[in-house]
């Protein structure tokens, strides 16, 4: 389906769970966040009957997100009943690969196409600072058990923090010559706990070129500019929403873990979806897919929205 301005919209993001395993700084409170009532998170027959709608309108992609999905109760069941919808094209998640361990496998059987794993250092103790109770390690190991359950060609997510990883921008673009993985650097955004940071940690993307002037540029993929160096089994992608705006090309919607669509990360416009069925649900999607602003309204004074990152699904 098509929105007002004419861009192809089949891609949902939607959200699980608000809630998360670790406390990354620029994302959630150090104290986490209310535990909401069981009931005011949708339900896995709701997800279900979203997915359902959603690929009705068009859309053939869906991205589990959270906060960390796989804490959610039931995520390999919300898994397999997504993976079986007609015209759905790909499942996918992304995740901070802590539980990995013990969730690979059953999500690749339950239809899980792909994974997304955050990692923004390669420094343990700076990983414990960032996410101020995460374990390196035990990224690593879910990494290796994501690889072990036939999960090809991983992108690992780094966002960019001046003064915190920009000097290991080469190390981490070095990951992708051993690796048929994607690293993707990106750009953090004025939001929620970061809103007030100062000015030096938001960089653009275009650092990693200039860090690593070696990268060639290959095929965009979506929104991600993509670059490989020489020789190498995997690809750099570059994620910039500050300092190139891709709005024009955005083809995705995105619904919180309480049953709210979003056309826009960034929109405080929210169209409530529970308690809609059937052709009253599709209509909303629909609706929201057509009311899917122009541009975000992002810039370095913070976001329009009033929710955090991990009430939207980041």
């Amino acid at each position: 389906m098509q929105d007002r301005l004419g861009r192809t919209i089949d891609y949902l993001r939607l959200s699980v769970t608000d809630l998360c395993n670790f406390r990354c700084r620029y994302c959630m409170p150090e104290n986490g966040v209310p535990k909401l009532p069981h009931s005011a998170i949708l339900s896995v027959e709701e997800i279900a009957e979203i997915g359902q709608a959603a690929a009705a309108c068009g859309i053939r992609k869906i991205r589990l997100t959270g906060g960390e999905p796989l804490v959610r109760r039931g995520i390999v069941e919300i898994c397999r009943r997504l993976s079986r919808i007609e015209g759905l094209r790909e499942l996918c998640m992304t995740t901070n690969a802590s539980l990995l361990p013990e969730l690979a496998a059953p999500l690749r059987e339950a239809g899980v196409g792909r994974l997304n794993i955050s990692l923004d250092t390669l420094s343990p103790e700076k990983f414990a600072r960032i996410t101020r109770r995460g374990s390196l390690d035990d990224v690593w190991r879910g990494i290796r058990a994501a690889e072990d359950a036939g999960f090809s060609e991983l992108k690992l997510d780094t966002v960019l923090i001046g003064g915190f990883n920009d000097a290991e921008i080469p190390a981490l673009v070095r990951l992708t010559q051993e690796h048929p993985w994607e690293v993707r650097f990106i750009e953090l955004m004025p939001m929620g706990e970061c809103a007030g940071w100062e000015k030096s940690c938001f960089l653009s993307a275009d650092a990693v070129l200039r860090a690593c002037p070696e990268l060639r540029p290959i095929a965009p993929s979506g929104v991600a500019r993509r670059f490989r160096l020489p020789g190498a089994s995997g690809t750099v992608g570059l994620i910039s929403p500050m300092s190139h705006n891709f709005c024009s090309e955005c083809r995705r919607i995105r619904v919180t873990a309480d049953g709210k669509l979003k056309g826009c990360l960034h929109s405080p416009e929210e169209i409530p979806l529970r308690g809609l069925h059937g052709a009253e649900l599709e209509s909303a999607i629909r609706r929201g897919i057509l009311q899917k602003p122009e541009s975000h309204r992002l810039n370095f004074c913070g976001s329009g929205t009033p929710r955090d990152m991990n009430e939207i699904g980041g």
